[in-house]
């Protein structure tokens, strides 16, 4: 009978000096790591415009709210999940995983630009991840094929979701901005 080759498993902290020494981006979790894939020219423009849209309206709303590109690791406390949202948005003080200051567990707004290679992770899997984060207020997933937003917006405990598109404008009560879908698009789609 032909065995199954096992898995490595690592520990958090072995998670944490491979990806230091690493120069590419990983996820975590149940003790595997996974390389995360490179986007193409359109996802990158994506999450960029998202990022200055985003930043712009904190600033002029002038709350306790600051936009964070992919380079924040983001855990999921209550499941383990390590993983690079493409945006992130951190509402007041940063909250550090206790067994990683590099690491925070309190996002108000997690979005991902999906891709191909990686939507069907991103609608299921990931997306239950993320909705287990006590902080999370909305989770964006921005579409790469079209100008559609998927909004996620925590409500009295559950979870509802809307679709935005072009000429749309997101209303981020929570955050006290809204961010226009084709702003998001512009040059790009």
């Amino acid at each position: 009978m032909a065995r199954l080759a096992r898995r490595q498993q690592y520990s958090f902290t072995q998670y944490l000096e491979l990806e230091e020494a690493s120069n590419t981006k990983h996820e975590y979790f149940e003790g595997e790591i996974y390389a995360m894939a490179g986007g193409t020219p359109e996802h990158a423009a994506i999450c960029a415009a998202t990022t200055v849209a985003l930043g712009t309206r904190l600033r002029a709303a002038g709350g306790a709210c600051r936009v964070f590109s992919s380079d924040l690791r983001v855990r999921v406390a209550k499941t383990g999940l390590c993983t690079y949202p493409d945006v992130s948005v951190v509402c007041h003080e940063l909250v550090r995983d206790p067994e990683s200051h590099t690491t925070v567990v309190n996002p108000a707004l997690l979005v991902e630009v999906l891709s191909d290679s990686t939507e069907a992770y991103d609608r299921g899997e990931k997306l239950e991840q993320y909705q287990q984060i006590p902080s999370l207020a909305a989770i964006l997933l921005v579409s790469h094929r079209e100008r559609r937003v998927d909004v996620f917006r925590r409500d009295d405990g559950g979870w509802l979701a809307a679709t935005a598109r072009g000429g749309d404008v997101i209303a981020l009560e929570h955050l006290g901005c809204s961010l226009p879908v084709d702003e998001i698009y512009d040059g790009i789609l």
